[in-house]
């Protein structure tokens, strides 16, 4: 299990703020309600935007540069929130690691597995935390799911159904992979966290119906194959109007004792029998912080508590090589085992990393797959800055 450096300083972790476009406002009223953070910084390389995004919030005694490391050395910054698109995130995530920096990152962690491993080494390297925001785990409710599904006996099938008609415009419209690529990570990542398993191969099939609005296929079925002999399918469509699911899908998971459902917002609905052949009820919600807000408050939380959370780095991967695995097979018609994407990608990362830090760890690791029980200087933690 990796460690990180961790603060026991007094007051709210300073943070600086990259990305200050659409999402960047949503992250920027995230940080400005948590009392446990404060926003001293907000970089981006259009200052009027980062000044518009400010002045739209009535917030002021921000610093405002282009600059990460200069605005994190200029305000004490304590960590940094990367919300930026997704092909800045691994240099912008390296950059502040190794200037000493803790990171909270938008999805994906990078556009590759390759990448992604790049960064897991990185963490290790610089021994700062590197958290992916994979807000869609922070509903209440899935929590509720969670807690029913361990209690199903073993699990056969997990199904989710996905079925939006978003009309985006721009990039989305043109991209290849668009739903795998830009959504289907969210419920990808939540079966992990649902089950606390990694799958082993997916079977994938893309296609666009006839009326779609998008360039290339915006509809895919997914079959994962877990360890346990779980399969999770996953269905969806991002030209489906009529009917449309909410933003998480509607979920079904079927056990040996039964069936539960959840429609993505709601508490979820079960019928099921418990271990001792009761009716299984769904345990009340707690009451905790959702979305980017519960993703935002892990983080403070692991920074203080050394706690590692969910949306580690070294965790994560295996959400984005499901993504990778699932295109793999869309474009070539064949199943495509996990380990085969992850140890391609690995060899990939080696090959190409131009950091010696960053790859002596890489190397050390001798593959992907034992990449991520390493550990790190255990006096890093609890370091007061």
């Amino acid at each position: 299990m990796t460690t990180f450096a961790t603060f026991d300083t007094p007051g709210p972790l300073r943070l600086v703020q990259v990305g200050a476009g659409g999402m960047g406002k949503a992250w920027i009223e995230a940080i400005t309600a948590n009392p446990d953070v404060e926003l001293v910084g907000l970089v981006d390389l259009n200052t009027d935007t980062a000044h518009q995004a400010l002045a739209e919030k009535g917030i002021e005694g921000v610093a405002v540069g282009t600059s990460v490391g200069e605005i994190a050395a200029a305000t004490g910054a304590h960590a940094v929130v990367n919300v930026t698109v997704p092909v800045a995130h691994h240099p912008v995530n390296v950059e502040a690691m190794f200037a000493g920096l803790p990171v909270l990152c938008e999805k994906p962690a990078a556009p590759t597995v390759a990448q992604a491993l790049s960064l897991a080494a990185g963490s290790e390297a610089s021994g700062q935390l590197l958290m992916i925001s994979q807000s869609r785990r922070y509903f209440n409710s899935l929590a509720q799911l969670k807690a029913v599904t361990s209690e199903l006996g073993e699990v056969g099938v997990i199904t989710t159904e996905f079925f939006k008609a978003p009309h985006f415009g721009g990039f989305r419209e043109e991209m290849d992979h668009v739903l795998l690529v830009d959504m289907a990570i969210h419920p990808f990542d939540a079966v992990r966290y649902l089950t606390g398993q990694d799958p082993v191969s997916v079977y994938c099939e893309e296609f666009n119906p006839a009326w779609s609005w998008y360039k290339n296929d915006a509809a895919a079925t997914a079959i994962f194959e877990f360890s346990s002999g779980l399969r999770y399918v996953y269905s969806g469509s991002w030209c489906a109007d009529g009917a449309e699911t909410s933003w998480n899908g509607q979920w079904r998971v079927n056990g040996e004792r039964g069936t539960a459902v959840w429609d993505g917002e709601q508490a979820p609905l079960v019928d099921a029998s418990d271990a001792s052949g009761g009716a299984l009820a769904v345990p009340a919600a707690a009451d905790g912080p959702e979305q980017i807000a519960g993703s935002l408050a892990e983080f403070a939380s692991a920074l203080r508590t050394g706690e590692v959370p969910d949306g580690q780095i070294h965790s994560n991967v295996h959400s984005l090589a499901m993504v990778e695995a699932a295109v793999q097979s869309a474009e070539t018609g064949q199943r495509v085992r996990i380990d085969d994407v992850l140890q391609a990608a690995y060899t990939q990362a080696l090959e190409a990393e131009k950091n010696a830090e960053v790859k002596a760890v890489l190397a050390a690791w001798g593959s992907p797959l034992g990449s991520f029980t390493s550990s790190l200087d255990p006096s890093l933690n609890a370091v007061s800055r």
